[in-house]
């Protein structure tokens, strides 16, 4: 922390004496690039570093949960999917995406310092998981995704994404939505709403954008980084082909969090109405899911979808120009 602030100050007197603008975006992702740059000096090859941006309800939980049981397995093929996780049931890299939410080059620097004591002379890959890296990508300030810059041209950088046909995703996040807390930045997560009413949510809606969200990345990490699968419910699979660790007796990764019926999905509405704290909400949840389980042989053929018609034309007229673009991505 203390070198970072030195460098900060350094570099604003050295732009201040070059007549230079001066904008915060310029002098953080400046010092960061230099501390990052540091901290990869060491390291002899250049280190290949892939972000899995999600998206979620793509098989992300059961994806991040099958890399951590194989840590071993990729650090024998030079490949780090980093412990840093404070989320047991999900080894994901959340402190990721949290800082750049916030702009936090410090604590990122951070986080890099204690993942790279881990690399080794025969560590080529660095893997890092979340599905908020896609998420909340529009949350990111010009600041942080000035930081990002900066990582791309210090690493060999892929970003990979899987994306679900847009109404099967709409559905499923908008069931996530009902059952995750409130909390102030996302206006839509743990409140009573319809289908139709989070669709009308800036943020929400937002999160269909699958052709912005790729279009930035190109531009930010180029285009050959950027690389985008369709989501056909194995993702596991798909991960293991590419990264080498498929067996012939290896069997598929059970689904981690499938989707609720439409009845819990009313339930979480009715215990939204009671505004609970995140703490609160979260006791309820085990019971809820159980009783999830418990109805989804009666619910059976009677799940029907809660995308009413209006709603589901206004999705389809958003997302088909984009998902022709995105059905030639696909790898």
């Amino acid at each position: 922390m203390g070198f970072y602030l030195v460098s900060l100050f350094l570099i604003l007197i050295f732009e201040i004496m070059s007549n230079n603008k001066i904008t915060t975006s310029t002098v953080h992702s400046k010092v960061f690039a230099q501390e990052l740059a540091k901290l990869l000096a060491p390291i002899p090859q250049t280190l290949k570093l892939i972000l899995h941006a999600g998206t979620p309800k793509t098989g992300t939980t059961s994806l991040q949960i099958y890399l951590a049981k194989k840590q071993y397995k990729l650090q024998q093929k030079g490949m780090l999917y980093p412990s840093r996780s404070h989320n047991v049931d999900a080894p994901k890299h959340q402190w990721f995406e949290k800082n750049l939410v916030r702009t936090h080059p410090q604590n990122l620097l951070e986080n890099f310092k204690e993942i790279l004591k881990d690399v080794d002379e025969n560590t080529h890959t660095i893997l890092l998981s979340s599905e908020g890296i896609y998420n909340r990508w529009w949350d990111f300030p010009e600041e942080s995704k000035a930081l990002l810059f900066e990582i791309n041209k210090l690493f060999e950088m892929k970003l990979w994404v899987w994306f679900r046909e847009p109404l099967a995703f709409a559905e499923s996040f908008y069931k996530q939505c009902m059952r995750n807390p409130m909390v102030k930045q996302i206006s839509c997560y743990g409140k009573d709403l319809s289908f139709a009413d989070i669709l009308e949510d800036p943020w929400f809606s937002q999160q269909l954008n699958y052709i912005g969200f790729v279009n930035e990345c190109d531009e930010l990490f180029g285009k050959d980084s950027v690389i985008v699968f369709e989501y056909q419910q194995d993702t596991v699979k798909t991960v293991s082909q590419l990264l080498g660790l498929a067996t012939p007796h290896e069997h598929s990764n059970p689904r981690k969090n499938r989707s609720m019926n439409t009845v819990t999905t009313a339930l979480f509405r009715v215990v939204n109405r009671l505004q609970l704290s995140a703490k609160e909400k979260e006791k309820l949840v085990p019971y809820l899911h159980g009783l999830d389980t418990t109805l989804n042989p009666y619910v059976g053929r009677k799940n029907k979808s809660l995308i009413d018609d209006v709603s589901r034309d206004k999705i389809i007229q958003m997302t088909t120009e984009g998902m022709k673009e995105i059905h030639k991505r696909f790898k």
